[in-house]
């Protein structure tokens, strides 16, 4: 863990960061995307604005996960917590999902682009 922290630490360092230059309301880019760990929450709320409580929901199931009884440390358990390891592995992948077609598949004012 020590020597990857100082790799990635190394990284930073050497690899500039793809900032953009200062924001000016006269020039706004089209699509304005936001940081690339929240494209996925823009991308889904550009289906609905409603999807937003199913991912404050997902996330308070996951916050309380430890305090119930999948997340406990109970030994033979390993077959109840099946369930809440495919939805973790499900969400992940949604996730993924939804940040590449936002990052790669998104044009000019928010349109779908297959050949961007």
């Amino acid at each position: 863990m020590t020597l990857f922290i100082g790799v990635i630490c190394a990284l930073a360092a050497f690899l500039p960061a793809p900032l953009q230059e200062p924001a000016d309301i006269g020039k706004v880019p089209n699509p304005a995307k936001s940081a690339w760990f929240l494209l996925w929450i823009q991308e889904l709320v550009s289906y609905s604005r409603h999807l937003i409580y199913i991912v404050v929901l997902v996330a308070f199931f996951f916050l309380l996960l430890p305090y119930t009884h999948w997340g406990g440390r109970d030994d033979g358990a390993e077959r109840s917590r099946r369930p809440v390891a495919a939805l973790s592995i499900a969400v992940f992948s949604l996730i993924v999902v939804l940040t590449v077609i936002a990052f790669f598949f998104r044009g000019r004012n928010w349109a779908l682009c297959i050949n961007p």
